[in-house]
């Protein structure tokens, strides 16, 4: 495939760049965004917190180590479009099964190579994330054979839904429940392994894998899950995944997330999970303006006050006070005290929420981290201690 060919790139702000096609040519359109990791770009495709949106990879070379199939987050590239600067001519990697470029015609995912991505990335960081199209081939001409303006195509930009309001868990989550059982030998003594169900908002396929380590066996739901039917696979445990889309509009998911905290259920959130635990206690949500996506994002556990680097993906944020414990707004602190357990240290984003009256807690970034840094690992462990300790007070207190 040529990469000759023309492709543009148009903000809805009127902002054009001019590259070569990459990948599938035709159009797309979506919230563009900038990813800052160095690696890990098969994990970012696959994730489906991409859903509907463009990402621009700020490191300059990428596909270098071509694609496999044992490094996916889901089935499939997720990504609305792809903006490179300067793409690998060939993988070079024992573990490379092919082609970055061949993955995204398969997919049929339009992008765009050889523009200058800092530049784009500035300009995100100045003005905000937008939506944005990236057009190629036939979607640069009219019928007549005519080529199409840039406003013609910031016509179509503009006319694409905006992030803001979008209730997408749905889109990407699991039609039907499966089961990822505990890896052999992991569970202590040959015991009864702790049953964790897991709401799909957009789950990547690390999460359960890093419970099955930990000898736990998940049920994976769907986002559509009726809290009766979560509670009768008689969890020990439950948990909510990262995934796209407005918080402020996933109200079945904060109801839901209500019945298990009112039965005290653990739970443990993560990114939008993080969110949908903040808007079930009550606090508010807002749109970042231009989020956090990467692999080096710096975040302070407040318990320790360790500093862990940490992956990122979100552009949404929990408006809570960092000055605690607060009692939980919803229903006249219904739900107790809540306190901010991590936080962002480059811009103070609230990173976690842990309460101090019910068995729960979340945070904003991905301590599964496939690709890495693996420092929050420790939240998994966390995670098996509260189940355990629940587990054990409830058989406690039946035996009396």
């Amino acid at each position: 495939m040529s990469r000759g060919e023309l492709a543009l790139l148009v903000l809805e702000d009127g902002t054009v760049h001019r590259g070569r096609a990459y990948g599938a040519r035709g159009a797309t359109v979506g919230e563009i965004v900038f990813n800052t990791g160095m690696t890990g770009y098969q994990e970012t495709l696959t994730d489906p917190s991409y859903h509907r949106q463009i990402v621009v990879m700020t490191a300059p070379h990428i596909g270098n180590t071509g694609m496999n199939e044992q490094d996916p987050e889901s089935s499939r590239i997720w990504v609305a479009g792809y903006v490179l600067r300067d793409p690998a001519v060939r993988p070079s990697s024992w573990r490379s099964e092919g082609g970055l470029e061949e993955s995204l015609v398969r997919s049929g995912v339009v992008g765009l190579c050889e523009v200058d991505t800092r530049a784009i990335t500035r300009h995100l960081r100045d003005r905000g994330v937008m939506r944005a199209g990236i057009f190629s081939g036939d979607a640069l001409v009219e019928p007549d054979g005519r080529p199409r303006t840039t406003e013609d195509l910031r016509a179509q930009v503009v006319a694409a839904p905006a992030m803001a309001g979008a209730d997408l868990a749905s889109e990407v989550s699991t039609a039907t429940t499966y089961t990822v059982e505990p890896v052999p030998g992991s569970v202590p003594d040959g015991g009864t392994p702790l049953t964790v169900v897991a709401v799909d908002l957009g789950i990547k396929s690390m999460t359960p894998q890093r419970l099955a380590e930990r000898g736990v066996r998940t049920h994976v739901v769907a986002s559509t899950a009726t809290s009766e039917e979560v509670l009768a696979l008689r969890p020990d445990g439950v948990f909510f995944s990262n995934g796209p889309g407005d918080p402020a509009a996933a109200t079945h998911e904060v109801d839901l997330l209500r019945e298990v905290l009112d039965r005290r259920v653990p739970f443990f959130g993560i990114c939008y999970g993080n969110q949908i635990l903040g808007r079930a206690l009550g606090f508010g949500t807002y749109k970042l303006p231009f989020g956090h996506r990467g692999v080096n994002q710096p975040v302070m556990d407040r318990r320790t006050r360790k500093v862990e680097i940490t992956a990122h993906n979100h552009g949404f944020a929990v408006d809570a006070p960092l000055d605690g414990p607060t009692p939980a707004p919803y229903d006249d602190g219904r739900y107790g005290r809540v306190v901010v357990s991590h936080v962002g240290l480059n811009d103070d984003v609230v990173e976690g929420l842990e309460c101090l009256d019910r068995p729960a807690f979340s945070v904003q970034y991905h301590p599964e981290a496939a690709a890495g840094p693996h420092d929050a690992a420790y939240l998994f462990d966390r995670f098996v201690d509260l189940m355990t300790s629940t587990r054990t007070e409830a058989s406690d207190a039946a035996a009396h």
